[in-house]
Parts: structure tokens; C-alpha cells; sequence
């Protein structure tokens, strides 16, 4: 019996270097077609497919705060302020899986992952995802879109956990994670150097003291979040190198699939007392 082969060559998903569409290994990485890198390269590519990693971002931070509202419906129509428009109550971002020191010493650890896609307002999630969007794509197109969602996570784990050891006892957004965004770019800009990394890291330097004076302006902050965000997204950027010197590679991939099931699995532990 002869088993059906295709005529023609594709991308490695890890080194992206020309194999034959029936490799079941990669002759130049040693990349195989199974297992998690293959679980992994098929993560990559419904990501892609669905626009690229911050529309999925913004997508799943505006369907969290819809339900968000939806869990307490009565929490809505209560204005307390103008920062307070549309805020979801303490109970429904509890149950959703907002973090704090509280949340920790209980110990809900999940909810350093999960806190990041919760918002305390139409406003808070408004300019966060305005931030995002302004310079994820940069992150993204420099680190490549594993590594870009892996700082993005560890930044916001960074934050929360420096916020939540300082006692802060409630806290949400995603803001820290941003600023660990802004400390990947200053990260690029300064070991790239060049008239386009000087002009990069100016110009990234400006936005993220501007982004720390506005916290200490707006009543309710978490400024903690903030530093130990841009300090983890730094760091991960700085371990993790950058696509003109490191492409991507398979370990990057499998790293990113495994936070997204690990920040899913949070909000399924944080829903179970509500089933």
C-alpha cells in the first residue's frame, strides 16, 4: 500500500527556512512536526490568522469587561464619579479573578495572570487598550509575536507581584503589562543603537515618563504595577533578544502557549465557585 505524498516546499515554523510540505522534521533546526512544537506552531497560526497577537489582546480585555458588567448588572447604573463610569463591581472582578495582596494570601496565584484582562472602568480599559494598540504592534514586529505575548505576561505578572508583596490589597488592568511593553522598546532602541534606536528610545522614553506622571496625577493608580511592569517587560526583553539578532524559535513558542493556557486555566479556577 502507498501512502499519499504533496509535491512542493513550506516555511519551518521554527527557523523559517524552505522544507518539504511532507517533513516531519526540519533538516536545518531539527524542528518537529509533533508534540508541542507542533501544538505550538498551530497556536502561532490562529493567532495570525485572527489579525495578528493585539487585536486577540484588545478582543479578550473588551470580552472580559463586558462580562465583567454583565456578572452585576446593577453595578452599571451606579455612578460614583467620573473615574467610576461604567466600573464592574468588586465582587464581579473578584469572582472574575482580580488579584491584590488579599487575593494572595488566600492563595489565588492565578490571579497574577488573569487580573491583567480585568478593568475597573470604560475609562481604565479605554486608554489602556489605546496604549496598546499604539505600540504593541511595534513590540510585536521587533520581538516577533510569541515573545511580544510572553513579555506582555511576564511584565504584567512582574507588576502585580511587586504591587501585591507591597501590600496593595485589590488591583486589575492592564497598564503594567503595557509598561513592560514600553521597557521592551527602550530595551530595542538602546541595544540597537543607530540613529533609529537613539530616535526609538527617545521618543519611547518620553511616552513612559509621561505614562508614570499621569499615574501619580489620577486618583486610584497602582504605580507599583507600573515600575515593576516596565522593570519585568525590560528584563524578558532583554533575555529574550530580538528578531534582527535571535528569530524566534520553537522554545519562545511553546513558552507563549503554555502562559495563554496557564492565564485560561486562572479564569476557569476563578469561575468553578460560580458552576
Amino acid at each position: 500500500m502507498s501512502s499519499e505524498t504533496r509535491a512542493g516546499a513550506r516555511l519551518c515554523p521554527n527557523c523559517r527556512r524552505l522544507i518539504s510540505v511532507n517533513a516531519k522534521e526540519c533538516i536545518h533546526c531539527g524542528w518537529k512536526n509533533y508534540g508541542l512544537s507542533g501544538l505550538s506552531a498551530g497556536f502561532d497560526k490562529v493567532i495570525r490568522s485572527l489579525g495578528g497577537l493585539i487585536p486577540v489582546l484588545i478582543g479578550f480585555n473588551v470580552l472580559l469587561y463586558l462580562i465583567s458588567l454583565l456578572l452585576d448588572l446593577s453595578s452599571v447604573f451606579s455612578v460614583r464619579g467620573f473615574f467610576s463610569l461604567l466600573s464592574p463591581s468588586g465582587s464581579a472582578l473578584y469572582r472574575l479573578g482580580m488579584t491584590g495582596a488579599v487575593p494572595l494570601a488566600q492563595g489565588q496565584w492565578w490571579t497574577l495572570f488573569t487580573a491583567i484582562y480585568l478593568h475597573g472602568g470604560i475609562l481604565h480599559i479605554f486608554f489602556n487598550m489605546i496604549w496598546l494598540r499604539n505600540i504593541g504592534y511595534a513590540v510585536e514586529d521587533f520581538f516577533g509575536l510569541s515573545r511580544a505575548f510572553i513579555i506582555f505576561t511576564v511584565a504584567g505578572v512582574a507588576g502585580f507581584l511587586a504591587s501585591d508583596l507591597l501590600q496593595v490589597p485589590f488591583t486589575v488592568g492592564a497598564s503594567g503589562s503595557i509598561f513592560g511593553l514600553l521597557g521592551a522598546l527602550i530595551f530595542y532602541g538602546r541595544h540597537r543603537g543607530g540613529t533609529f534606536g537613539e530616535a526609538l528610545m527617545r521618543q519611547v522614553g518620553s511616552w513612559a515618563l509621561m505614562a508614570f506622571v499621569f499615574g501619580f496625577i489620577f486618583p486610584g493608580v497602582n504605580n507599583w504595577a507600573h515600575a515593576g511592569g516596565f522593570a519585568g517587560g525590560y528584563l524578558c526583553a532583554q533575555l529574550l533578544k530580538y528578531q534582527e539578532i535571535a528569530p524566534e524559535r520553537t522554545a519562545h513558542r511553546i513558552a507563549a502557549l503554555a502562559l495563554g493556557l496557564i492565564t485560561l486555566a486562572g479564569f476557569v479556577l476563578s469561575l468553578i465557585p460560580l458552576v
